[in-house]
């Protein structure tokens, strides 16, 4: 169903998903779904401005212990190396995986 999608919903899956996959490595309890990714990306603002905006609005207290520039950078490098890795294995080998659900173990549910 996945590979079915047009290739540029296919992308902003497997870039959502990059995301959520470098929220995990970074130890980050973070979750984006479609909706928040979409509200992030709309009006053609760069990534960069992106998860700034996004640490700014919804996870101020990390600016109180990380530059924002510092945090922002590693997350968009951790999601570009997850970006990679996936266009490497190609689209009909990339499933998405529901990163949701381990944040649920994580938190006990």
């Amino acid at each position: 169903m996945f590979n079915d999608l047009p290739t540029q919903y296919r992308d902003q899956e497997l870039a959502r998903n990059a995301y959520n996959a470098a929220f995990h490595e970074l130890g980050l309890r973070w979750f984006w779904d479609a909706d928040t990714y979409q509200r992030l990306t709309r009006g053609g603002s760069t990534p960069q401005e992106q998860v700034r905006h996004y640490l700014e609005s919804q996870q101020p207290h990390l600016l109180k212990a990380y530059d924002a520039e510092f945090l922002t950078g590693v997350i968009l490098e951790k999601q570009s190396l997850h970006c990679e890795r996936a266009a490497e294995r190609g689209p009909t080998r990339c499933r998405p995986f529901d990163w949701a659900q381990t944040l649920g173990g994580e938190l006990g549910c």
